[in-house]
């Protein structure tokens, strides 16, 4: 392990607050275009989510909760590293812990298969 000091200064050499802010001024551009993609797409999927609370008849003042468990999967949908049965396993965690909060696990259910097309894990 090196000398704590001398990890210091090397942190404080690399961290140069105007070489990252013109880090992320050049990128900004670009973060702000992919920002713009996924809150378009996370806003269909939230009114895809919209659409299967009325029809199942939940009270609008539960919406958020089922929102924030559908912007959770859209979450998880996005991760580049989990697909398959590990992507099924995981929504399956993220039900389990929202009906554990006392959201309707039937309805979690269709969330998760009418508007993510996850599967249910074998």
């Amino acid at each position: 392990m090196a000398d704590p000091t001398r990890r210091v200064q090397k942190w404080d050499a690399k961290f140069n607050t105007a070489r990252v802010k013109e880090t992320l001024d050049a990128m900004r551009e670009q973060m702000k275009q992919r920002y713009q993609v996924a809150m378009a797409e996370m806003y269909v999927y939230e009114e895809k989510t919209r659409e299967v609370l009325n029809l199942s008849g939940v009270h609008t003042s539960n919406y958020v909760s089922y929102l924030n468990y559908s912007r959770q999967l859209y979450k998880l949908s996005r991760q580049r590293h989990v697909s398959g049965q590990s992507f099924a396993m995981a929504a399956k965690v993220l039900k389990d812990k929202w009906a554990a909060r006392e959201l309707r696990p039937d309805v979690l259910d269709t969330i998760r298969t009418q508007v993510f097309d996850i599967k249910e894990p074998e």
